[in-house]
């Protein structure tokens, strides 16, 4: 339930407004938070209020390209607020509008929580660790009352739990002994949960198994430095580390491809706008192509919009848990700052990002998003049999790659936006981090639901799934989506229409309404997805400009129906959903699909994704629509997850398909190219890749074979 005021309110700071950026999409500066934060004091004067978020509320979209395209007014600089207010159980949010320093929406949501902070995760330590009830708990599971400092806690949202609703700002928090600061505590969980009031700052509840667990003697399982060497240090190796690694450095000593003017990225045709706020952390807006002088719109904006991370334990409380880490905890407020040569790896450039803390003061995120080019391989190459492959072309590409990582508690998740210069945008993450743990008595079996890593130590079986948001403006405004199938021809063996059996075809269904779009993959038919402007006609192949959307790791969400985690992530139940876009009171709108306010809504009633669908009889076709994708994978832990996770990879691709006329890299310098005339003259042709050019590459082994390489032709293998 909303309380709305939307009238200018006469609130405002008593000092200039800060000065605008270059572009309206730019995350809103350190003096912009403050100014905002100014504002709220203001207007919340004599009480006492804790600051959660202070962000950019993005332009409309029309706003934006009557700025952008038709020479229009530069958008408002808007920005969207949220407060805790003590003693108050609803949700204090509005905008304010920087430019004239006034606060134009003020209202309060009843029936949720705000997101959480770091801020948040880091006081439910404290609060649990002085608790009298937590003590004797731990006394029970074998901790001396004297060893709470080495008790620790991963904070999670308890999602929804029936006792509290939204009545009350809680966590729920995850419990582990340490017997040393520098231990992993993944590998002495125990067996009973607080939950925590974050207004009240105070245990309200345990909850506590039928069945008791001491604490675990073994061992704790680490992973740092001194644990390697401890674990696998010889008196010839005492680090324990592999010495068969050799330095790999990344050098481009003429400096990189891309260009950046602010946050708007020019890179090998490709032109658009880096953002970043606290919920999604890496949004790309305004993205474009230049077809050879011709600047072609593809997408508006891209972005993660949520994920879940549902258990698959019945027993309680494990139920509880299927975080919504996006909607819950922001991918941005858990943003990591990234190190050269660590997290990213050459020629680096930066963005910071900046918040708010609890006081409304700009807090700063250094180098919350790693920019930079590696090799791509083989864009294409081709080589003629008929003179022993000496007739041949060879071109190499390079990609951009804009990148964060965000720790969410036990994981971390590292985001990876690639873009190839034939136009794909390509995402790959990788998970990484702690597997989350529950304790095991000695003997006692996994069952199903999850798999002892290590003595005592049981990770349960679970599940990440996110929802890519895509915004198309392939070609320009109004746009239509399908699903492709590769599908067998329906004429029998032997017919006239198919005489030998052989046929097959892609058969594409446009999707005419909300309801036709609620579709999830098929492997059978290597099934995809095109978004496409019905208005850009391809000359050669009669079909429109489209991207197409190839991902495979797409697993159902297997909480059955009725649960939470289908009632609370409505998104996660097909793999795609189509909807009609809708502007917002004061913004951009339909961000979210499992709402606005996330924690400890109860999964009821019409809101996000579930609001869109309605009955899906709305249309979709050739209009200003939003495609949402759910993918990720269904983990099942192994020992080889502990006690720090290899990283597991996954991806997805936007591919352009009847979008060019022709190969998009043919404009691309060859690495290595001669005609067959070439070849019957002696002539060289193109070679930037051969030895006798490239002084700085050698041969892997030693100098002998290098000379009698050097001396038979070029490292590209053209004799």
């Amino acid at each position: 339930m909303e309380r709305l005021s939307q009238l200018a309110l006469q609130t405002t700071a008593a000092v200039a407004p800060p000065q605008a950026p270059n572009h309206p999409l730019d995350p809103l500066s350190p003096q912009e938070i403050a100014a905002v934060s100014a504002i709220v004091k203001e207007k919340y004067a004599g009480k006492n209020i804790i600051f959660n978020t202070i962000t950019l509320r993005e332009p409309i979209k029309r706003a934006y390209y009557d700025w952008k395209e038709r020479n229009g007014p530069v958008p408002p600089r808007l920005a969207y607020f949220v407060v805790v207010q003590e003693d108050v159980s609803a949700i204090q949010e509005g905008v304010v509008d920087i430019g004239a320093q006034i606060l134009i929406q003020l209202k309060q949501t009843e029936g949720a929580q705000p997101i959480l902070t770091p801020g948040d995760l880091q006081d439910t330590e404290d609060i649990v660790r002085s608790d009298p009830e937590v003590i004797r708990q731990c006394e029970i599971s074998g901790i001396p009352a004297t060893e709470m400092k080495n008790v620790y806690c991963d904070a999670w949202t308890i999602g929804y739990d029936e006792r509290w609703g939204a009545s009350r700002r809680l966590q729920q928090a995850l419990m582990y002994w340490r017997s040393d600061e520098d231990d992993s505590h993944y590998s002495h969980p125990l067996d009973f949960c607080p939950i925590v009031d974050m207004n009240a700052k105070k245990v309200i509840y345990i909850d506590i198994p039928n069945r008791r667990r001491k604490v675990s003697k073994h061992k704790h399982a680490n992973f740092h430095v001194k644990s390697v060497a401890e674990k696998f240090g010889t008196l010839e190796n005492p680090s324990g580390f592999r010495t068969d690694a050799t330095p790999y450095n990344v050098t481009q000593p003429e400096g990189v491809s891309f260009k950046m003017d602010g946050n708007v990225m020019n890179w090998s045709n490709f032109q658009f706008h880096v953002g970043f706020n606290y919920r999604e952390g890496l949004v790309l807006s305004d993205l474009t192509y230049n077809d050879h002088g011709k600047v072609r719109p593809i997408f508006h904006r891209i972005s993660l919009s949520e994920m879940i991370v549902p258990y698959g334990s019945p027993d309680f409380p494990h139920q509880r848990k299927h975080a919504l880490d996006i909607g819950e905890y922001g991918a941005g407020n858990c943003t990591n700052p990234l190190s050269l040569g660590c997290d990213c790896k050459g020629v680096i450039h930066y963005l910071d990002a900046h918040f708010t803390n609890k006081n409304g003061e700009p807090t700063t995120v250094k180098n919350a998003v790693c920019i930079h080019e590696e090799d791509d391989g083989l864009l294409f190459k081709h080589s003629d049999f008929r003179d022993d492959f000496q007739t041949t072309i060879v071109t190499r590409g390079k990609k951009l790659i804009v990148s964060q990582i965000f720790t969410a508690a036990n994981y971390e998740y590292c985001l990876y936006w690639i873009f190839r210069q034939d136009g794909t945008i390509k995402l790959e993450v990788r998970l990484t981090g702690i597997l989350n743990t529950y304790i095991a008595a000695e003997g006692e079996s996994a069952g199903p639901w999850g798999t002892i890593v290590y003595p005592q130590v049981n990770a349960h079986n679970h599940q990440h799934l996110f929802s890519l948001r895509l915004d198309p403006r392939i070609d320009g405004d109004n746009n239509s989506a399908a699903v492709s199938d590769a599908k067998p021809s329906p004429f029998p063996f032997g017919s006239k229409e198919n005489m030998y059996g052989n046929a097959f075809y892609a058969e594409r269904s446009t999707f005419k309404t909300v309801k036709d779009s609620l579709t999830d993959y098929q492997s059978s038919t290597g099934r995809s997805w095109d978004i496409f402007n019905p208005s850009s006609i391809n000359k050669y192949s009669g079909k429109p400009a489209s991207y197409k959307l190839v991902s495979t790791f797409c697993p159902p969400v297997l909480a059955q129906e009725g649960s939470l985690v289908r009632k609370r992530a409505p998104w996660a139940v097909n793999s795609v959903e189509v909807v009609p876009y809708q502007d917002e009171d004061f913004g951009y709108g339909r961000l979210y699909p499992s709402g606005d306010h996330v924690a400890q809504w109860s999964g009821d009633g019409a809101r996000g994704m579930r609001q869109w669908i309605g009955d899906g009889s709305e249309p979709v076709e050739n209009t200003d629509i939003l495609f949402f994708h759910t993918f990720g994978i269904t983990h099942f832990p192994a020992p080889e997850d502990f006690p720090v996770m290899p990283t597991e990879i996954f991806e997805l691709m936007l591919r352009p398909r009847h979008f060019f006329t022709e190969n998009p890299v043919l404009d691309v310098k060859p690495s290595y190219a001669r005609t067959t005339t070439e070849v019957k003259a002696g002539n060289t042709g193109v070679d930037s890749c051969s030895l006798n050019v490239d002084k700085t590459s050698r041969l892997a082994f030693n100098s002998a074979a290098a000379s009698a390489t050097e001396s038979s032709g070029s490292c590209c293998a053209h004799k």
